[in-house]
C-alpha cells in the first residue's frame, strides 16, 4: 500500500519526493525516486538527503498511529549515519525499525539501499514524542 504524499504534513518531505510504501507499529518502508536536484557536485546522492531519509525513516517506525486521521509526532535527538556506497539513479529505500523505548523515547535503527538491494546508508536514532503523541491513539487534526 503507498501512501498519499500528504501523509507526513512535512512540506519537505513532500519537497523532496518521499513517498511511504508500509507503515506499522515499529516499522517504516519509504521510497525516493532519485532526481537530479537530489545528487552532489560529483554527480552521486547527496549525503545530506540520504541523512534526511534515514531521520524520517527512524522517527516514523515510532508514529504509526491506530485512529485513522489522527497523528503522531517526535523530535530527533540523535542520529548517528553511516554511508557506505553511492547511488546516482533509481530509487531509494528507505526501512527503519524501532528498536525499543519507553513513554517518551524511542530508538531506531534504518538502511537506505538501491533498488537491486545495495546498501547506501546506515543510521540508528533517538527520538522524543512531542506533547500529545505518546498515546498510539495520536492527535486529532488541528481544527477538528
Amino acid at each position: 500500500m503507498e501512501y498519499t504524499e500528504d501523509y507526513s504534513d512535512s512540506p519537505f518531505l513532500t519537497f523532496i519526493g518521499t513517498k511511504l510504501v508500509d507503515w506499522r507499529d515499529g516499522y517504516a518502508r519509504i521510497r525516493l525516486d532519485l532526481q537530479p536536484h537530489h545528487l552532489n557536485r560529483s554527480g552521486v546522492c547527496h549525503g545530506g538527503l540520504l541523512s534526511a531519509l534515514m531521520d524520517h525513516g527512524g522517527a516514523f517506525t515510532g508514529l504509526y498511529c491506530t485512529v485513522p486521521g489522527n497523528k503522531r509526532y517526535s523530535m530527533t535527538l540523535s542520529l548517528n549515519a553511516n554511508f557506505l556506497a553511492q547511488s546516482r539513479s533509481g530509487s531509494l529505500f528507505v526501512t527503519g525499525e524501532r528498536m525499543s523505548g519507553g513513554r517518551k523515547i524511542y530508538f531506531a535503527s534504518t538502511e537506505v539501499k538501491t533498488d537491486d538491494g545495495l546498501l547506501v546508508a546506515a543510521s540508528t536514532s533517538v527520538h522524543r514524542y512531542r506533547s500529545g503523541s505518546e498515546a498510539p491513539e495520536g492527535l486529532p487534526p488541528a481544527g477538528a
